[in-house]
């Protein structure tokens, strides 16, 4: 048979981040955006939390030598040719991070994840310096929502203009670009995103309309992980976060007339899956 001897690669995405035993967001929604963008998720945990779509009660750190055993594995033998980084947890496992993915040349997309849809703080207030000064030159793309923009910049940000404003202040650890969503905002039909690449002196506006959901859980990470797994595929970057942008709003849209728990519940992220890809 034709091409029988042909041999292919899956689109390997590493997620490095917190679990989430409600399935909502970390890593079960990274692996759930990714295989439904067609790519291969891998995982290394950092943290295992105790939380369901009310809020996280509980978040148990994973010892920083155990978190760089799984990153190693996974690198050593799948080969990611895309890095997703989420929650980091405290300053031994963001210096673990940044240890490990010294002399990485694939992508490094990060979430700086810091405070839950709940509104529970996700990481300690002293790993912030750790993240900035060593973390974010290693990335291709950061994607803080505005509550994190806010941490990293020290400025107030609740409006399109402020927005604007920081986005000079958020590249100023390296050369990466910066995705910041206004999702925060209130008010307005249309939603706004900022993207800022390393070559741009003006950023690119973003609009999605406002769709009215509690479900809502783990949008940040799905938002994340689908740019990841487009970047995996060979999608640029600035058309990555545009085609990632359309998947999450259709995940918040097909899944906002199901109820799953008493709160925020999760994403539709199998509303249209794709077949896994081979190269």
């Amino acid at each position: 048979m034709e091409g029988v001897n042909q041999i292919y690669k899956y689109p390997v995405v590493l997620s490095i981040a917190g679990s989430d035993c409600s399935g909502g967001a970390g890593v079960q929604a990274d692996t759930k955006a990714i295989s439904a963008l067609g790519g291969y998720a891998a995982t290394a945990i950092t943290a295992i939390t105790v939380q369901n779509t009310c809020g996280v009660s509980a978040i148990w750190p994973v010892p920083s030598d155990l978190v760089e055993g799984q990153i190693r594995a996974v690198m050593n033998d799948l080969h990611p040719v895309v890095v997703k980084i989420g929650m980091v947890v405290d300053v031994d496992i963001a210096r673990t991070v940044a240890h490990c993915l010294r002399g990485y040349t694939g992508i490094v997309v990060y979430d700086p994840v810091m405070v839950s849809t709940s509104g529970h703080t996700l990481l300690e207030e002293n790993a912030i310096n750790i993240i900035k000064e060593e973390l974010f030159p290693l990335c291709t793309l950061i994607t803080p929502n505005l509550p994190e923009a806010q941490v990293l910049t020290g400025r107030h940000i609740d409006s399109l203009s402020d927005m604007y404003r920081a986005m000079e202040d958020l590249r100023r650890w390296g050369d990466y670009a910066v995705l910041l969503k206004g999702g925060h905002i209130r008010g307005g039909e249309m939603l706004t995103d900022l993207l800022l690449m390393p070559e741009m002196k003006e950023a690119v506006a973003f609009e999605t309309p406002r769709i009215d959901s509690q479900n809502t859980h783990g949008t940040g990470c799905t938002l994340s992980s689908a740019i990841a797994a487009l970047c995996a595929q060979g999608m640029p970057l600035t058309e990555a976060v545009f085609s990632a942008k359309n998947y999450v709003f259709e995940c918040i849209r097909q899944g906002a007339d199901v109820i799953i728990g008493e709160g925020h519940g999760p994403l539709n992220h199998f509303w249209e899956p794709k077949k896994m890809k081979k190269y």
